[in-house]
C-alpha cells in the first residue's frame, strides 16, 4: 500500500477523522484523532507532532516532542466510532535524529524482523496466537488505605445459586466448562458478533468457542501472520472484544488470573520459520521436526526465564504459572502434550502445519515485545546448535518428585522474571533489536510501577490468615 491508497480508500469510505494508534511500553493502545481535512499525504513522511512525556515507559519531560509516522501498510475503519474514521497504525519518530524512537514497541518487533533477514536463516517468521479473555457481567475494585477489595459477576459462575442479592436470575454452571453448548455456554452471540467486527476491520477470525473456566472465559482464533502484523492484529484484537463487550453492558480483561479457583488465560504463541517457500521446522527428527527446529526449541527453552518477564510480565501472571496447575511451568518440549512448556501440534503430517507452540506467555503482555523475544531466542539456539534435550511425553504433572526435580522451571514471580532478564539478554542485543536502554526501563518500570506496588500492599486473604495472631 501506499498514502494515495490510504487517503483513496478514506474519500471512498466518506471518512471525516483519522485516527493514529500507537503502543507504549507496557503495551497499552493510545490513539490521536485529527480531521480529514488537516491530514495530509506529506503526514507519511514528515509526521504528527506529539507529546510522549505522559505516557508510560517512554520520554522524560525534557525530551517529550515526538513524531507520529503513519504506517500506510496497516489501516480500517473503525466499527465502533459514530463518526467515519479512518484508523492507521503509526510508529514514533525522533524528530531531532528523524529515527525510530527507541523505546516504540512496535520499531522493536520491525528490528526483529529485519534482523531474521539479516541473518540469513529465514525470510518470514510466522505467528498464531491464542489470546483467552474473560467475559464478565459487573466488575469493581479498589484501593483505598483503609480498605481494598474487587469483585465480578457472571451468570455463569461456578459461585452462583440461581440468584444475586437483587433477585436476579443466574445460570448455575455445570463442571462441564469447555466448550459447552447453550444455556451453560451464554456468551455465543457475543463472540460471533466479535467475530463478525473483526473481519470488517480485516482479521480473519478462525474459530471461537467457551474456554474451560467458569465466569465467561473464551477464545478466538485468528489466521497466523507474520510477526510485526500479528502483533498488530494482537492489538486490534484486544481493542474489538473489549468494544464489542462494552457494547453488550458486559466487560471484558485479558488479565491472566483474575479468578481464584479456576483457570487462567494464557496466549499460546504458534511459531515457524519459512524461507522462500519452505518451511524450516519441517523435518525428520523427534515430531516431524528438523534439527532446526529442535535447535529452535532449545533457545526458546534456555531462555524461557528471561522471555518470561516479557511474554509474562504482570505480577499476576505468576498466580497462572504455579507448579502443579493449569499452566505448563516446567522446561520441556513434547507433542501433543499440554503440560509442556512448548508443545509441537500433530494434527497434521503437512510441513507446512509444522511448528512450535509457545505456552507460557499470557495474553497481558506487549505482543511487539513478546513475540521479538521468543524469536532472538529461538534463532540464538540456531545460532548456537542450542540442543532441548530429551523430549517428555509422560504427563508432567504425573512425575515422580525425583523425575521432576531434574526439569528446570519459570520463574515464580515477576521479580525472579527480571532479575533473569538482567542476567541474560546478550541474545536480544543482536541486530539492536532490543536495547540496554530498553531493557533497563523496561526492568525499573515495572519494579517500581508494579513488582513494589504490590508488595507494599496487604491482600484481602492476609487479614483472614494473620489479623489475630
Amino acid at each position: 500500500m501506499d498514502p494515495k491508497t490510504v487517503l483513496r480508500y478514506a474519500v471512498d469510505e466518506q471518512v471525516k477523522f483519522v485516527d493514529l494508534r500507537f503502543t507504549d511500553l507496557p503495551g497499552s493502545w493510545h490513539h490521536l484523532t485529527i480531521p480529514i481535512n488537516q491530514f495530509k499525504e506529506d503526514a507519511f513522511d514528515s509526521g504528527i507532532g506529539f507529546d510522549a512525556s505522559s505516557l508510560r515507559g517512554w520520554a522524560s519531560i525534557n525530551e517529550s516532542d515526538m513524531l507520529l509516522i503513519p504506517d500506510a501498510e496497516r489501516f480500517w475503519r473503525d466499527t465502533f466510532y459514530e463518526e467515519p474514521t479512518l484508523c492507521i497504525f503509526a510508529n514514533v519518530v525522533d524528530p531531532i535524529t528523524k529515527e525510530g524512537y527507541e523505546f516504540d514497541p512496535r520499531l522493536v518487533a520491525a528490528r526483529a524482523e529485519s534482523y531474521l533477514r539479516f541473518t540469513g536463516i529465514a525470510d518470514v517468521c510466522y505467528f498464531g496466537p491464542e489470546a483467552e479473555f474473560f467475559v464478565f457481567d459487573h466488575v469493581s475494585y479498589h484501593n483505598e488505605v483503609n480498605s481494598a477489595g474487587y469483585r465480578f459477576e457472571s451468570s455463569e459462575g461456578m459461585w452462583n445459586t440461581g440468584q444475586n442479592d437483587t433477585g436476579v436470575s443466574y445460570r448455575v454452571r455445570t463442571k462441564e466448562g469447555y466448550v459447552p453448548v447453550p444455556p451453560v455456554d451464554s456468551l455465543q452471540d457475543l463472540r460471533s458478533d466479535i467475530v463478525q467486527n473483526l473481519q470488517s476491520v480485516g482479521l480473519m477470525p478462525e474459530m471461537h468457542h467457551h474456554e474451560v473456566a467458569s465466569g465467561g472465559q473464551c477464545e478466538i482464533d485468528f489466521r497466523f501472520s507474520n510477526l510485526l502484523s500479528t502483533a498488530d492484529n494482537v492489538m486490534l484484537f484486544k481493542y474489538v472484544v473489549k468494544n464489542t463487550a462494552f457494547y453488550y453492558g458486559k466487560a471484558a480483561t485479558f488479565m491472566p488470573k483474575p479468578m481464584f479457583g479456576d483457570n487462567g488465560s494464557g496466549m499460546h504463541c504458534h511459531q515457524s520459520l519459512w524461507k522462500g517457500d519452505s518451511p524450516l521446522f519441517s523435518g525428520d527428527g523427534y515430531a516431524g521436526l528438523s534439527q532446526l527446529g529442535l535447535n529452535y526449541a532449545g533457545g526458546i527453552l534456555k531462555h524461557a526465564a528471561a522471555i518470561a518477564a516479557f511474554a509474562a510480565p504482570t505480577t499476576n501472571s505468576y498466580k497462572r504459572l504455579v507448579p502443579g496447575y493449569e499452566a505448563p511451568v516446567n522446561l520441556a518440549y513434547s507433542r501433543r502434550n499440554r503440560s509442556a512448556a512448548i508443545r509441537i501440534p500433530m494434527y497434521s503430517q503437512s510441513p507446512s502445519a509444522k511448528r512450535l507452540e509457545v505456552r507460557f506467555p499470557d495474553p497481558s503482555c506487549n505482543p511487539y515485545l513478546a513475540f521479538a523475544a521468543m524469536l532472538m531466542a529461538g534463532l540464538d539456539g540456531i545460532q548456537n546448535s542450542i540442543d532441548p534435550g530429551q523430549p517428555l511425553d509422560k504427563d508432567i504433572y504425573d512425575l515422580s518428585p525425583e523425575e521432576l526435580g531434574s526439569v528446570p522451571t519459570l520463574p515464580g514471580s515477576l521479580d525472579r522474571a527480571l532479575e533473569a532478564l538482567e542476567q541474560d539478554h546478550a541474545f536480544l542485543l543482536k541486530g539492536n533489536v532490543f536495547t540496554e536502554p530498553l531493557i533497563e526501563r523496561w526492568i525499573a518500570y515495572k519494579r517500581q510501577h508494579e513488582v513494589d506496588q504490590v508488595r507494599l500492599r496487604p491482600t484481602p486473604l492476609e487479614f483472614a490468615l494473620y489479623f489475630d495472631v
